[in-house]
């Protein structure tokens, strides 16, 4: 298995920088190679901008058409076409942050909105009454697996059905939904370790472990059960899950998975 990991944390020596070294040392000593995008430290550019096009870039910029044609082109700026490489070398994405106010930190939405081009993110398959892209579920990185890795700093019961800060999935759908299955990656449950800013020796022990167990199992681990949006579930052109299809007690976010 090829594992690509976006490490987004300021501190290398920090719990995120920990669940990445345990990653790295886990999945290598297991025969799997790794490879690791450190963005802090990579002094990622996290701004979209022209020179990322190439010289052909439209002025004023239209974002879309300029990263698509950069894209198809190979005009794309070295720093993009290179982690795009990764992306496309994984079979696994692995993406390693700390919950900032609900959501990846900045340099990591940066990454994903600079990697994720027109035509390479989005924008691929045909659009019409009957079709409306080869999205969720499909889609240029179809066939791949990824996860989130995730530290937030309050406890569990903060981020439970009735937590004041709203489910821990709900939170994390724009991203697990929005960025990874859109282009079609499959994905699997997360890793979430709650209460970090308290964690003691013993408890990161354990968490460390149960870590370690969830990286052997990545080939095996069932992913989320999205549905595909060309599977027949949804009215296409408007994209609408068809009525009926609701499941017992489902709302919201959760009406977008089956089971």
């Amino acid at each position: 298995m090829k594992v690509f990991i976006v490490h987004a944390h300021p501190e290398r020596q920090s719990l995120n920088g920990a669940l990445t070294d345990i990653a790295v040392d886990t999945l290598t000593g297991a025969g799997h190679e790794v490879r690791v995008s450190d963005l802090y430290a990579m002094r990622w550019n996290p701004t979209v901008a022209a020179e990322d096009f190439g010289p052909e870039a439209s002025s004023p910029l239209d974002v879309v058409h300029d990263s698509g044609r950069a894209y198809e082109s190979g005009a794309l700026s070295a720093d993009i076409r290179a982690e795009q490489e990764k992306l496309w070398w994984a079979d696994t994405v692995i993406l390693q942050f700390p919950l900032w106010w609900y959501t990846m930190p900045a340099i990591l939405k940066g990454w994903v909105d600079r990697v994720f081009t027109y035509g390479f993110g989005y924008g691929v398959g045909e659009h019409n009454e009957t079709r409306y892209g080869d999205r969720f579920g499909e889609g240029a990185l179809q066939g791949k697996r990824a996860m989130l890795s995730v530290t937030v700093g309050g406890p569990e019961s903060h981020y439970s059905d009735r937590g004041i800060n709203g489910p821990i999935d709900d939170l994390l759908y724009p991203i697990q939904h929005g960025i990874l299955y859109h282009p079609g990656m499959e994905v699997l449950p997360p890793f979430v370790l709650y209460r970090t800013v308290r964690m003691s020796p013993e408890v990161f022990a354990d968490a460390a472990e149960q870590w370690k167990k969830r990286l052997l199992t990545l080939e095996d681990t069932t992913p989320v059960p999205y549905r595909p949006q060309n599977g027949g579930d949804y009215e296409i052109p408007a994209a609408r899950l068809r009525e009926g299809l609701e499941g017992a007690g489902r709302r919201g976010f959760g009406l977008h998975v089956r089971g």
